[in-house]
């Protein structure tokens, strides 16, 4: 196995561009879960550790190679409760934004307050420089992405500003290094807009666009608002039955933890 460790983002993209099959490993976490499941060995490996340009984080545009354990940290919150979630300490130390981005897994716990948030991706190559794509466009199924031959993602960029309230929570089988059953993401501004996205009940995240336009027409939600917003959530999830959880509760729990959620940014607001 050849690996190449670049220490700078030209040197990656060049050794991407050279060999567009090669294996891009970030932290690593989920590459080396496929090959403790007897995936193939990669032929050509390009390790992003050393790139120092990808632990760069700058107000809203943070690189790909920071870590969960740095997001922990925050801001924003809701990407620092997110980022708490994930796996061990271990884990945390060494698992990048930019590889739960690239990997695209429906229960990537940061995906839902990207999608919330309404941030892009941005990728670059070393043929086709640098873009900026929306989160909507980058995820395009299971595990599956937009990104072209020989690009990377090189950073997550947030909006300025960002909404005044955001909260992130998760569900799962048990309370600590967990993979998610359903995650959500709400956010809310000063004006009332509100955003929410959800993870682990679609092929990609999900944001349920009915229960935003009516609870964003809300100024002070009351409990049968709440209610509604609940039940909306829920007919927009499109979940599956698997090990994890039935189609049933994914869809039940989404209503609910939605409004959990809701009712956290609006204790937040002043009166």
């Amino acid at each position: 196995m050849d690996c190449e460790h670049p220490h700078h983002l030209d040197a990656a993209l060049a050794a991407l561009g050279d060999d567009p099959a090669a294996t891009v490993l970030a932290g690593g976490t989920d590459v080396m879960v496929d090959l403790s499941f007897g995936q193939p060995h990669p032929v050509h490996v390009i390790a992003l550790r050393r790139v120092v340009e990808s632990a760069e984080w700058q107000e809203g545009r943070i690189g790909a190679g920071v870590t969960y354990r740095r997001l922990e940290r925050g801001p924003p919150g809701a990407l620092a409760q997110a980022s708490r979630t994930v796996g061990s300490p271990q884990i945390r130390n060494t698992g990048t934004i930019g590889g739960n981005v690239a990997t695209a897994s429906p229960a990537g716990d940061t995906l839902p307050v990207i999608a919330a948030c309404d941030a892009a991706i941005e990728v670059a190559s070393r043929d086709g420089g640098v873009r900026v794509v929306s989160w909507a466009d980058f995820f395009t199924g299971v595990k599956q992405t937009s990104l072209r031959p020989g690009e990377l993602v090189t950073a997550i960029v947030f909006p300025d500003p960002m909404p005044a309230h955001h909260e992130f929570a998760k569900i799962g089988v048990r309370n600590a290094m967990v993979i998610s059953m359903v995650s959500a993401c709400v956010t809310r501004s000063e004006d009332g807009t509100t955003r929410v996205a959800l993870g682990s009940v679609a092929p990609t995240p999900l944001r349920a666009t009915a229960a935003e336009e009516m609870i964003s027409a809300e100024t002070n939600p009351g409990e049968s608002a709440l209610t509604e917003f609940s039940r909306l959530v829920s007919a927009a999830v499109r979940p599956i039955t698997d090990h994890r959880g039935t189609e049933s509760y994914r869809r039940h729990a989404s209503g609910v933890l939605a409004r959990r959620l809701l009712e956290r940014c609006l204790r937040r607001e002043p009166r």
